[in-house]
């Protein structure tokens, strides 16, 4: 399709002061727009429209009721994804052009709210919904899409060839962000002016009404930079319900790479990571470590029941599509006169051991998998060590369910860092 040559941003003066209820459509209707037009307008009058005020003496409370997961967070600044699937600022809770004591919440349904107002236009339009937000890397805001309706939002070039014959893989321009930036130029921020025609671009409105900004957002578990780097550590959670999604045995190893990235005694490299790929291995294993510990728990005298209950505790293992045995190898030790020292040294080795599995675990969360650390190896090192085929001298150190959350996990109980700390 042939690119204009020129197009047209035009300020839509005169709205005024929008209140709980007004018709956002009756508004536009006065306005003078063509056939091919696209209207621009700013999210905020559209949730003023809606009713999406809220009293509140400050932002917090409003930003964590909006949020769906926080990205990042430094001091007061939180970055949060919001239900829509937008990752913004403070979940686009703005408290800024409101009266005093209130904020500011998104369009409930951004899409629904472009698709209103087209329907109440006699011109053939499309309707774009925009709000403004930071970007990764670069200092300033700019606004972008958070609905629309009859206007084409992505331009996907993947599958032709640039003028040089190189095949083009991953260019996709997102059209209405960059109409939505377009018009922010004449609407500005401070200059009363909520919305804007952009004229001379007929061949991105559509008949229908479209998926609206849907194709914008990338899904979390295709980001890259899902977590800023403060939260990465607290991404990493304890799943016990795994979805059939397959593991990527790529995304595993890139996580041993950080497990092996811990600290050590000595310089050694005391962690080996046995991945169980292979569906009948597992099942074998458990099958065998279950054997094991029902002889183990017979012989402590626990009662049929007692036991079965405490088997029940290896489904998280059974259930998960992943399975890695890490174990804890003692090359590179110091062996001493005493058995204290001796004693000591091993302690570290554990230590040491235990950190490289954090950095494993926190790493498989950094990839989007959810990940288990279950004790239960270690009650059955010889059968572990025979079903597996590991040399004697490894001692497995649990085992590691690994898969991709079939819910999100609840929600950490609150922990005061103070109450874990002593001054001297």
């Amino acid at each position: 399709m042939t690119t204009p040559a020129r197009f047209e941003v035009l300020a839509v003066p005169g709205i005024g002061e929008v209140r709980p209820g007004d018709d956002l459509g009756a508004l536009f209707a006065a306005a003078e727009l063509r056939d091919g037009d696209i209207l621009v307008v700013t999210s905020k009058i559209v949730s003023k429209a809606e009713g999406r005020v809220r009293q509140a003496p400050d932002r917090t409370q409003a930003i964590e009721d909006e949020t769906e997961r926080v990205v990042a967070r430094r001091g007061d600044t939180v970055i949060s994804q919001t239900r829509h699937g937008f990752v913004m600022a403070a979940a686009g809770v703005d408290a800024s052009n409101v009266e005093p004591g209130t904020v500011l919440l998104l369009p409930d349904d951004p899409d629904a709210s472009a698709r209103r107002i087209r329907k109440a236009l006699t011109a053939r339009v499309g309707v774009i919904i925009s709000d403004t937000f930071g970007r990764p890397w670069r200092n300033g805001l700019t606004d972008v899409a958070i609905g629309a309706a009859g206007v084409r939002a992505l331009d996907d070039f993947r599958g032709t060839e640039d003028g040089y014959g190189n095949p083009l893989s991953v260019t996709v321009t997102a059209l209405a962000d960059e109409i939505a930036a377009a018009a922010e130029l004449v609407k500005g921020k401070l200059a009363g002016v909520p919305a804007a025609i952009v004229r001379g671009l007929g061949h991105l409105v559509t008949d229908d009404e479209g998926p609206g900004v849907r194709p914008l957002i990338r899904p979390a578990d295709e980001d890259l930079f899902r977590f800023g780097s403060r939260d990465v550590v607290f991404a990493r959670r304890t799943i016990r319900e795994f979805s059939a999604e397959p593991v990527d045995p790529e995304a595993v190893r890139r996580a041993v790479a950080a497990g092996i990235a811990a600290p050590a005694p000595h310089h050694t490299t005391p962690w080996r990571f046995v991945l169980v790929e292979s569906a009948a291995k597992r099942v074998e294993l458990l099958d065998a470590m279950r054997e094991a510990w029902i002889d183990d728990l017979r012989g402590d005298g626990f009662t049929e029941q007692s036991i079965a209950k405490r088997v029940r505790r290896g489904d998280v293992l059974r259930n998960a599509p992943y399975l890695v045995v890490p174990c804890l190898v003692m090359e590179g030790s110091h062996t001493y006169r005493d058995d204290r020292r001796n004693a000591s040294e091993r302690e570290m080795f554990i230590v040491a051991t235990g950190a490289g599995v954090e950095n494993f675990l926190v790493q498989l969360a950094v990839e989007g998998l959810g990940s288990a650390w279950v004790s239960s190896t270690m009650f059955c090192r010889p059968v572990v060590r025979k079903v597996l085929d590991l040399p004697e001298s490894w001692d497995p150190m649990g085992c590691v369910a690994v898969g991709h959350a079939a819910a999100p996990p609840r929600d950490r109980a609150p922990r005061d860092p103070d109450d874990f700390i002593v001054k001297r």
